[in-house]
């Protein structure tokens, strides 16, 4: 009975995710200098269907004018918007905001590119609805704007974190850990810097379903492990981990892609969006160990000595089987996108 209800509870949430995830999905701003006073704008919202879009609009400046009729379609459960608009005097200087975004749980990623190719990124949020234009931002805001978007990648990138929670509990140990998931850093550092930089392309469905299978492929490794039957995994987590990095690297890396770099300082964006996925990455490994030193020491004053581990093994049997259930779901999600 109580893994039936375990199965209920992880099908609900499963069956909830769509629509979570339409709401949490950020949209994207893209404005592209073609003249001076003139811009191509790009507006990708998060929809649902071929007729529901998230209520959020772009406000721009005061005497900003259209350059022919805007154009606008649903695509893949994004809403696109184009434009070509002029302004007198320019835009440098000038505010652009966000209507709506304040009453949702979204996120608006700006990229600005100008005609001498310098690029300005923001990360527009319900408590933060609008920027000011620059002509060429700082390295230190192009670092802190990078650093934001890098940890909150990470702590948003559920999959990136059931891989994480999996490895861990399935090394065990502070020692071990910090090896496992070195070598994982290691790894996805590796291709994030070569495919932001183009050195590598790999197709992102391909790419999202192998990231799925390989926390499907993790998790299983768990319950073998706490079954008395290690293998390679359980022996050489770091050699594991390491491959399987360089999957999640490219997932990385096509996040990344989606607000792109700027061209004079894209060694110090790549440099610390990377930064802002560790940090991410650590915060989220620290509260994991932390709570399971908290789960051995309620159950040490609980139980007699020789249940305390067969009682934590069955525990990670079951957030085994857990992960397990929402990797194959995303695995299936992503095989069968294939062919729609």
């Amino acid at each position: 009975m109580t893994r039936f209800r375990l199965f209920i509870a992880v099908l609900a949430v499963l069956l909830a995710q769509p629509a979570i995830s339409d709401e949490l999905r950020p949209g994207y701003l893209e404005m592209r200098q073609t003249s001076s006073g003139e811009y191509n704008l790009l507006f990708k919202i998060p929809a649902r269907g071929e007729d529901l879009r998230l209520a959020i609009y772009v406000k721009l400046p005061e005497g900003t004018q259209d350059v022919g009729p805007p154009r606008a379609s649903f695509s893949d459960g994004v809403y696109v918007e184009r434009r070509t608009i002029r302004r007198e005097g320019g835009f440098i200087g000038q505010p652009v905001s966000i209507n709506g975004l304040s009453a949702t749980s979204t996120d608006v990623l700006v990229r600005i590119e100008s005609l001498a190719g310098a690029v300005q990124t923001e990360r527009l949020s319900p408590t933060k609805t609008a920027f000011i234009i620059r002509a060429v931002p700082g390295a230190w805001e192009i670092a802190a704007t990078y650093l934001h978007l890098g940890v909150e990648h990470i702590l948003f990138g559920f999959d990136h974190l059931l891989f994480v929670l999996a490895l861990v509990i399935l090394v065990r140990g502070w020692g071990r850990v910090a090896i496992t998931v070195t070598a994982f850093t290691i790894a996805h550092s590796i291709t994030l810097a070569a495919a932001a930089l183009g050195f590598v392309n790999v197709a992102g469905p391909p790419l999202e379903a192998t990231i799925a299978l390989s926390i499907m492929l993790v998790a299983v490794e768990i319950l073998n492990a706490r079954r008395g039957k290690p293998s390679l995994t359980a022996r050489l987590p770091w050699l594991v981990a390491f491959s399987f990095g360089l999957l999640h690297g490219f997932g990385f890396a096509g996040a990344l892609a989606e607000v792109g770099l700027p061209q004079h300082s894209i060694a110090v964006a790549l440099l610390f969006f990377n930064v802002g996925v560790e940090i991410g990455q650590l915060i989220f490994v620290a509260a994991v160990l932390s709570l399971i030193s908290l789960l051995r020491f309620v159950a040490s004053k609980l139980l007699e000595p020789a249940r305390i581990q067969p009682s934590l093994d069955r525990l990670d049997v079951t957030v085994a089987y857990a992960i397990g259930i929402m990797a194959a779901y995303w695995l299936i999600e992503r095989t069968t996108a294939f062919f729609v």
